[in-house]
């Protein structure tokens, strides 16, 4: 990857590319620091730690991906988020409406169509989003100190309240905007992959933060924590090697296409195989299931304390406790079951049996027809289970590891954000050696 990056800064164009991304990169984060009129920022923070934005749950997760932006209410809260969700519905709805099905299928016209809807759907989530957060901070966000209680909102009642939730939910509302102009930015004029990107650089802004508690609890107890620093760092390298290998891993069916004959020219008889990666489906079943473990902490955020309640409600709180072993295991077999899912309206064995039959080709020792369909159904079954347990135990690491010791639940650095941070660095250098190829192409005339 180093050399990579070497050889395109050598290259002008590519060297352009390269820091107008890294400008990008710095105005985004310029953008996670621009406090939000209104409010009191470091109560929101006091209030985020004390309701779990460092103990691996979903609040924890929205925190990192954003840079820890949504821990202090700036501009860039809800950063990319809306933009993911709107994607991932309209990732899912173009299998399940025939309209949008149809301008999938339409080429480069109907992706720039599904690409517009997606935005206007971006740009409600936002404006839910943003007014949702707005209750949360209204309702819920304060801390007690020796004056008494003190709100995130400076301003909540009469008309300085109404006109500050409207400053409050058009400054998160633009924040989104914005990041999701920036990402398109990147897009065009940059490296590519704009959005990607930005996600990289809100992880990547929080991997400091952890160094330094790591560094902090190793001064206050060296017996303890030296041991466990060197052994979490080693960790770290092991688990992005191996999320290395399994990200490039993929199971190849050989595929034999029939010779034939036309005139005195022989057609045919090459052969091929038909990738199929053990991660297809990335990081999407983790937050599909994230999402759906993240209702009851949901509920809790605008239903109340469920310490101060019983029966029931209280009870069902804690069960779905992100420090629990119910939580653990209910996360767990959703990844598997999600990995499955995503994988059915990914690939369809009967489409490709079918396309396989029509140019003449076939997998050697397998009929053509449903004999092929079932076949490479059985191959998919196995890949998905093997990658999906590995998604499983990616996203479960952190949660054991937050058990095993408290201390260590504020770290970020594992599991789903190491994940998704050495897929974006892969997909970024892989659109470098594409550049690289293009422009050092000799050509088919020498």
């Amino acid at each position: 990857m180093f050399q990579t990056l070497k050889k395109a800064w050598g290259v002008p164009e590519i060297r352009k590319k390269i820091l107008y991304t890294l400008f990008m990169i710095i105005v985004f984060r310029f953008g996670c620091a621009v406090a939000v009129p209104f409010l009191n920022t470091d109560v929101v923070k006091s209030w985020m730690d004390a309701s779990g934005a460092n103990n691996g749950g979903f609040l924890d997760y929205m925190n990192t991906i954003t840079g820890g932006a949504m821990s202090q209410a700036t501009m860039f809260s809800l950063s990319i988020t809306p933009f993911i969700n709107a994607s991932i519905i309209m990732q899912l709805l173009t299998y399940a409406l025939p309209p949008l099905e149809r301008m999938r299928d339409e080429g480069e016209e109907g992706r720039k169509k599904i690409d517009k809807i997606t935005a206007f759907v971006a740009m409600v989530l936002a404006v839910v989003m943003s007014y949702g957060y707005y209750l949360i901070l209204k309702n819920r966000a304060h801390v007690e100190n020796e004056n008494g209680i003190t709100y995130a909102l400076k301003y909540s009642s009469g008309g300085e309240g109404v006109f500050a939730a409207f400053v409050i939910i058009a400054c998160f509302v633009a924040g989104a905007l914005i990041v999701v102009w920036m990402g398109n930015r990147i897009s065009d004029k940059g490296l590519g992959n704009g959005i990607s990107v930005l996600l990289f650089a809100g992880i990547a802004a929080r991997f400091p933060t952890d160094a330094a508690l790591l560094v902090k609890l190793t001064k206050d107890n060296p017996s303890k924590y030296l041991f466990v620093s060197l052994g979490y760092l080693l960790f770290i390298i092991f688990e992005i090697a191996f999320i290395v290998f399994m990200n490039e891993a993929e199971r190849r069916i050989p595929i034999q296409y029939a010779k034939r004959v036309v005139g005195r020219k022989q057609y045919g008889g090459q052969k091929t195989h038909i990738p199929i990666k053990v991660i297809m489906s990335g990081v999407m079943p983790i937050i599909f299931a994230m999402s759906f473990m993240s209702l009851p902490q949901t509920i809790e955020l605008f239903a109340g304390d469920p310490k101060k309640a019983s029966g029931f409600y209280y009870n069902f709180v804690k069960f779905f406790s992100t420090r629990g072993w119910g939580y653990a295991t209910i996360y767990f077999l959703l990844i598997i079951a999600f990995n499955y899912f995503y994988v059915s309206i990914q690939y369809n064995p009967v489409e490709i049996a079918n396309n396989l039959r029509q140019s003449n080709g076939g997998i050697p020792g397998i009929r053509p027809g449903k004999p092929t369909s079932d076949y490479i159904q059985r191959v998919l079954n196995k890949i998905s289970l093997v990658g999906a347990i590995f998604l499983g135990f990616i996203a479960v690491i952190p949660i054991f590891m937050g058990m095993a010791d408290k201390q260590l639940q504020a770290l970020s650095m594992g599991g789903t954000t190491i994940l998704i941070a050495v897929s974006v660095a892969l997909e970024t250098t892989r659109t470098l050696e594409s550049h690289l190829m293009m422009r050092h192409h000799k050509g088919f005339l020498q």
